[in-house]
């Protein structure tokens, strides 16, 4: 198979450069033939990123992962999580066969899927999703393989709002009935950030950054969430920690209004 050259430099930080291009050519030497195309989405794809983003990326496969490569791969990600690089414990993506991705999965079929700060892959259907189909096709970054826009069709709006709002709905009544915890430092700022995107995309069909979401939370908004917005944003660092951290009592209360609040609003 002919695989167009890496990108070299496909972001601003040049150590995470070099940590992607070891995945891309470990990738590529494991599965050989098995492989469409190795992929760079999320924040660093849209050019919204920095030094706290999630890395974000996708490994489009013909078929289903083997046993063997499944092992392969394994040892090669915890290879790339010893490296020194703090950004080698901040991947995160799913290795997705190409006829599945090419259509919305109502099923949810579970994929091999690495984790933020995680070295083991797992089973998950974290990234079976329109949301991420939408980034990967919109504003996805070939670091091998064909160009995204040639893996799948465009995602009509309509079905990306229907998504958007399903998890809004879901997710909320998880929160609300304390099945999902809020009382961390992590979990707390990261409800608000989400359903700040979440509203921005049934505003506009379309999936941005966490920063595009705050800065569209602050402008269009109801003001009385603007300071629960922007200390949502300034907690957002060093995640590990804050996760271990519990938020304030008064914050969790306002997640909990704002999220009725988003869901009323929410249509």
């Amino acid at each position: 198979m002919n695989m167009p050259d890496l990108l070299l430099f496909p972001t601003q930080f040049l150590e995470l450069n070099t940590i992607l291009e070891q995945l891309s050519s470990g990738v590529q030497s494991i599965l050989g033939a098995n492989l469409v195309g190795v992929y760079l989405h999320g924040s660093f794809a849209v050019g919204d990123s920095d030094e706290h983003s999630d890395v974000d990326f996708m490994v489009v496969i013909h078929q289903p992962l083997s046993a063997a490569e499944v092992t392969a791969l394994q040892g090669l990600h915890e290879r790339i999580y010893d490296q020194p690089s703090p950004w080698a414990r901040h991947l995160e993506g799913s290795y997705f066969p190409q006829e599945l991705l090419r259509w919305e999965d109502p099923a949810r079929t579970r994929l091999w899927y690495l984790d933020n700060t995680s070295r083991v892959l797992e089973q998950s259907d974290h990234d079976n999703s329109l949301v991420v189909r939408w980034q990967l096709r919109e504003h996805g970054i070939s670091l091998a393989g064909p160009d995204p826009k040639t893996l799948l069709d465009p995602i009509p709006p309509a079905d990306l709002r229907r998504e958007v709002r399903g998890v809004m709905r879901d997710w909320g009544a998880e929160i609300l009935a304390g099945r999902y915890l809020i009382t961390n430092r992590w979990a707390q700022p990261f409800a608000v950030i989400s359903y700040c995107r979440m509203l921005q995309t049934l505003q506009t069909a379309t999936i941005e950054s966490k920063p595009a979401g705050v800065r569209w939370g602050l402008q269009h908004l109801d003001p009385r969430w603007a300071d629960l917005i922007q200390r949502a944003w300034v907690d957002r660092p060093d995640p590990s920690t804050k996760y271990r951290t519990p938020a304030d009592p008064a914050d969790v209360q306002s997640t909990l209004e704002f999220i009725r609040y988003a869901l009323t609003i929410s249509g």
